[in-house]
């Protein structure tokens, strides 16, 4: 606490939930789909210390879930989450700054790592850090050192340990143009390698007898190249965006390496027509790992990955001052590269209604309802449905 300021803040949340599927359970497979009402407690802490040339912040969030029918079988009914953010920002001068962040998360519910659509017993872990310096060189050039890496780690009792634990680790370096004060355009490049770090066989192929397949023959190695604007249309209408190549390799398939290059891009635009209401469009498309492990009996190739397209869009809109409205909506389609799957498709298609009511600036109530929807080709497992309705109330100090 400087002076008057306030450097922190405390929030807790209470609903209760029903969950027409929280095993996440194939629609191949109609009894592994279980559903059950349950409790989600949530309490998150938040600081900020800011000094002269430097900010420091803090983020600690703690799910706590209670499933009635796990209960009622005898089965262990808790699931928890924890979630860490750090992050340090430095300026050195005017023309110089660093920004240093990192994100843990821990858990059972799917959603850390877009690889995964399934809940999963045991702690799983994920981590992201970034560190990003950024230099303004002339008064309309800067430039842009990034440096991420990212770590997923599942339970031993998982098989998605064998097929997803694994290390990022990213550079990249833009060069940013400021050819007005509301238009930014850049050229950037990115290196990452990915190392698949668990020691299991995940598929075997032939001919000549029964060779193996390990968690470390998906290791690959990608270069992204592309441009990109940043430009604000309005004060009100801020779009941006980047375009261009990924080229990836296979590093360490015993039977063949490959590579292939492929489109890459990520574009937004936000709109905030009011205050406290936007809408916000998005498209991605990249390469990205895959939970699905198969060898395709004919090349005995195996699968690598996928190549997935991404369009997202929310809204948030106040309905009165003290009711705001959100929606929001994704579609990815993925198309398997290598294995049994070669060329096929998996569609994701998801759906979030929320509404929240705020009494006072400390008290408020919400309700709302998440659909998910995943087809995917026969034999993976991977298509399912799911429900979810909650309800509940919210304090913050």
């Amino acid at each position: 606490m400087l002076g008057d300021v306030k450097n922190w803040n405390a929030s807790a949340s209470l609903r209760g939930f029903y969950d027409d599927n929280y095993s996440v359970g194939a629609n191949s497979n109609g009894s592994a789909r279980k559903g059950s009402f349950g409790i989600e407690v949530a309490p998150t802490i938040t600081a900020t210390i800011p000094l002269t040339q430097t900010q420091i912040g803090f983020l600690y969030s703690y799910g706590l879930q209670w499933y009635q029918q796990r209960d009622e079988f005898n089965v262990n009914p808790y699931d928890q989450s924890h979630t860490v953010n750090v992050w340090v920002d430095h300026a050195f001068s005017e023309r110089w700054d660093l920004k240093v962040s990192d994100n843990f998360n821990s858990g059972q519910e799917p959603g850390f790592d877009a690889a995964n659509a399934r809940r999963l017993n045991g702690n799983n872990i994920s981590n992201s850090g970034h560190l990003t310096l950024h230099t303004d060189v002339t008064p309309t050039f800067s430039s842009e050192l990034v440096y991420a890496n990212n770590f997923y780690q599942y339970s031993d009792q998982s098989t998605y340990a064998a097929q997803l634990n694994r290390i990022q680790n990213s550079p990249q370096l833009n060069l940013q143009w400021h050819l007005a004060p509301e238009t930014m355009a850049f050229v950037g490049y990115q290196f990452q390698i990915e190392n698949y770090t668990d020691n299991a066989v995940i598929g075997q192929y032939g001919p000549g007898g029964i060779h193996n397949y390990y968690s470390d023959s998906r290791d690959n190695i990608n270069h992204y190249g592309y441009v990109g604007l940043q430009h604000n249309f309005l004060p009100n209408l801020v779009g941006s965006g980047r375009v261009g190549v990924q080229y990836h390799e296979t590093i360490n398939d015993p039977l063949k390496n490959t590579s292939d290059l492929s489109p890459y891009a990520d574009l937004s635009l936000i709109y905030t027509y009011r205050p406290g209401c936007n809408v916000e469009v998005g498209f991605t498309e990249t390469r990205n790992a895959t939970d699905v492990v198969s060898v395709n009996t004919l090349n005995n190739s195996l699968t690598q990955d996928q190549l997935s397209s991404t369009l997202y869009a929310s809204i948030n809109h106040h309905i009165t001052q003290k009711l705001l409205v959100s929606v929001i909506g994704k579609w990815m389609d993925s198309t398997f590269n290598g294995g049994q799957y070669d060329g096929q498709d998996q569609t994701d298609y998801s759906l979030g209604l929320n509404a929240n009511y705020a009494f006072t600036r400390h008290f408020s109530a919400e309700a709302g309802y998440n659909y998910d929807n995943v087809s995917a080709p026969a034999g993976t497992s991977q298509a399912y449905e799911r429900n979810r309705f909650y309800l509940g109330i919210s304090v913050a100090y």
